[in-house]
């Protein structure tokens, strides 16, 4: 494929279906389950309303309007450095329009927002089968894969059933 002319910029409300359509794209890309009308509706909500609580970037090829490429950023923070530590949720480019330098763009754009905003570090994860996006990170970003950390999650349900056990346990 020649190389594409391209540009990144933060989504808006406008693009809401397009930047849902990447999304649901991106969850059929690493085999999961695509976010259902509800959650749709609230990714909506948390990029573009009135309290935002992620932002969303987007990559466009000049010869469409259609976004081709999508990346989520957000805020945590480290105690111990004192400082935001940048999160990117997500980077994704559609399979066409890979190796084109668009997903760097979208990397790049995460650790610039990271320095301006004088953030401590950048952090994101990779799925263990992902080895292109690994080599990535490692050798163009020489980014490190922190081996001694673990990733630990917890759903609705299990926040649920938490509350209601430890609500029970209160009433023994």
């Amino acid at each position: 494929m020649e190389s594409v002319t391209f540009h990144i910029r933060p989504a808006s409300r406008a693009d809401a279906t397009g930047f849902i359509q990447l999304v649901v794209e991106l969850a059929v890309f690493e085999k999961l389950v695509p976010p259902d009308a509800s959650a749709q509706a609230r990714l909506i909500e948390d990029a573009f309303g009135e309290a935002p609580r992620i932002e969303a970037w987007l990559a466009f090829v000049h010869s469409s309007d259609e976004p081709v490429g999508y990346a989520i950023f957000l805020e945590t923070y480290s105690s111990f450095l004192a400082r935001p530590t940048f999160y990117i949720e997500d980077v994704f480019v559609r399979e066409p329009f890979r190796r084109q330098g668009i997903g760097r763009a979208l990397l790049d754009k995460a650790i610039e927002l990271a320095a301006q905003r004088r953030c401590g570090r950048v952090e994101w994860t990779a799925l263990d089968w992902n080895i292109n996006a690994q080599k990535v990170y490692e050798e163009k970003y020489h980014a490190q894969h922190l081996k001694e950390w673990f990733l630990y999650r917890m759903n609705e349900t299990q926040i649920s059933d938490h509350l209601s056990h430890r609500v029970m346990n209160k009433d023994e």
